[in-house]
């Protein structure tokens, strides 16, 4: 079969598969077609202001970053998200009679089918009008956009390919825990370095870096095009050469990669198989616990925490945005102490959908709770299992924000503040997870909410988010009333006040919470187990 003929039918299963997936449900179909209009809507954005950016100095520097950043993104696709495309799984291919050659231009034409590849387009053409001047610097932009799209495609393929037995095992799944980290890094990255970049007086603060990038792959591609604009003719042909040559090293590694899939055992699994089980070792944490039911459901929630990957993406996430906000803005001077709050913020958002995080092992739980006393027994020992990370963690956060602000008069109150806040959430946690439950489905990485029972997942967290606000205004009266009363010398009593009503408030949330998980027990046991 020639490559040509085994490219097509490849792009045909390609399309097949996208058209099938659709058609498994009307969530799927509204999801696809949201994500392609958003995509759309941002490519058509990024074309125009790079169209607007024809002519402009410094021009080149801006699309030679981007297109490293884009490129960068292609390559770290695979590693957070594995099982977003079927297709980048080679393995399904072994029992093929495929040779590897044919099928890494077959699996390279079925990759330009997709929402990457056209964004991609979009950003790379935008690129080249926005440099291109001159009949060879367009002739240049004729090979260079089709080779950046290329070489991006073929990273993140040769990628897959290689890291393919890690990221289809276990423990290589929770490498997307990463991704929630790395985009709330990312984030406070780029406002850093717009801030920076226009204090530092426009894109001419680019140009140092942009020099050593356009020498990389893709990005040469497209600082050949503003070479060849230049009139350096011999630095633009270097240029694309480079890229060129990296497309054909991509190549023969991700044909080396599929040679190896399709011929060689998975040793990871034969060396697990000939492991004897070993006993799992105890952390000693049972004996700095309470007795009873409240130390066997802490370590419980726990070993969740440290086990389950959704559970741990959604507290490393937590965990990041808790410090990046805060100190981010304090590093930029423009921040404030009260942006530590979003440490206890952000980590008692945990306490909500306490059942529905145990997925269908909540009917286990279930059947040790007879009474209202079991309940409460069971959502205070959840509760102290969140503050034995949370206390510690907005204490530190509290004092570092502190100290990079060098604002030490108004650590009392931001603590205080914080620890109401955290009370309020574990209170308004535990109401939510009795009166509004719902399931968490583990046959995805990417839906955190069964179909149908969005609206509940939106009250249960945005509902109990709002009156966790409402039951600390009596702190955040007493605040504001302390400094229009100029009683700068007591702020600190706002730190027990804060802490006492924390804890009276966290307390009352799960005693209110007991009695409804009680008589509720069938209806949050069918919520949790759906889908």
């Amino acid at each position: 079969m020639s490559t040509a003929h085994l490219s097509r039918i490849f792009v045909r299963l390609k399309l097949a598969l996208l058209r099938n997936g659709l058609r498994q449900s009307s969530t799927r179909t509204a999801a696809f077609v949201a994500s392609l209009v958003v995509t759309l809507l941002l490519a058509a954005g990024q074309l125009l202001g790079l169209i607007l950016l024809r002519g402009t100095d410094h021009a080149a520097s801006l699309v030679v970053l981007l297109t490293a950043v884009l490129a960068l993104g292609w390559a770290v696709m695979p590693l957070f998200f594995p099982s977003g495309d079927e297709t980048l799984d080679p393995t399904r291919l072994v029992m093929l009679p495929l040779r590897p050659q044919p099928l890494v231009f077959a699996l390279l034409a079925a990759s330009l089918v997709g929402i990457g590849p056209l964004f991609t387009v979009c950003l790379v053409v935008g690129s080249a009008i926005a440099l291109a001047h001159g009949a060879f610097a367009v002739l240049v932009a004729v090979v260079a956009v089709p080779l950046a799209l290329l070489v991006c495609v073929a990273l993140a393929r040769t990628v897959a390919a290689g890291n393919i037995r890690l990221l289809t095992s276990r423990k290589g799944r929770d490498l997307a825990l990463l991704s929630g980290l790395v985009i709330a890094v990312g984030i406070q990255v780029v406002n850093f370095g717009a801030q920076r970049l226009g204090e530092s007086g426009g894109l001419s603060a680019l140009d140092p870096a942009a020099g050593i990038v356009g020498w990389i792959p893709p990005a040469s591609a497209i600082a050949a095009i503003g070479s060849a604009s230049d009139g350096s003719y011999a630095v633009a042909l270097e240029q694309l050469a480079l890229s060129v040559v990296a497309l054909f090293v991509l190549l023969w590694s991700w044909q080396r990669s599929l040679t190896k899939l399709m011929t060689a055992p998975d040793g990871s699994t034969l060396a697990a198989a000939s492991e004897p089980t070993r006993k799992e070792s105890s952390t000693g944490l049972h004996r700095l616990l309470p007795e009873g039911r409240t130390s066997t459901v802490m370590q419980r929630s726990l070993r969740y925490v440290w086990r389950d990957p959704k559970t741990k993406a959604a507290w490393v996430t937590a965990l990041a945005i808790g410090l990046i906000v805060p100190v981010f803005n304090a590093l930029q001077g423009t921040g404030s102490l009260y942006f530590a709050c979003f440490a206890a913020g952000m980590l008692g958002i945990q306490m909500y959908n306490q059942f529905g995080q145990d997925t269908s092992a909540f009917w286990m739980v279930a059947q040790t709770i007879s009474s209202t006393k079991d309940a409460y027994a069971e959502l205070r020992a959840r509760a102290l299992a969140l503050l034995l990370v949370t206390l510690p963690y907005t204490v530190l956060v509290t004092v570092l924000t502190a100290a990079l602000l060098g604002n030490w008069r108004a650590l009392p109150e931001v603590m205080g503040l914080s620890f109401a806040l955290l009370g309020a959430m574990l209170a308004t946690g535990a109401v939510s997870s009795a009166r509004f439950p719902y399931s968490i489905p583990q046959d995805s990485a990417y839906k955190n909410v069964a179909p149908g029972q969005a609206g509940l997942a939106w009250i249960s967290i945005f509902g109990g988010m709002i009156s966790a606000a409402v039951l600390c205004a009596p702190v955040i009266v007493l605040t504001v009333w302390m400094h229009a009363a100029n009683e700068e010398s007591s702020l600190w009593v706002l730190l027990p006040a804060g802490a006492a009503y924390g804890l009276l408030i966290g307390w009352a949330g799960v005693r209110v919470a007991a009695p409804q998980t009680a008589n509720r027990l069938p209806e949050i046991l069918a919520a949790v187990s759906k889908g």
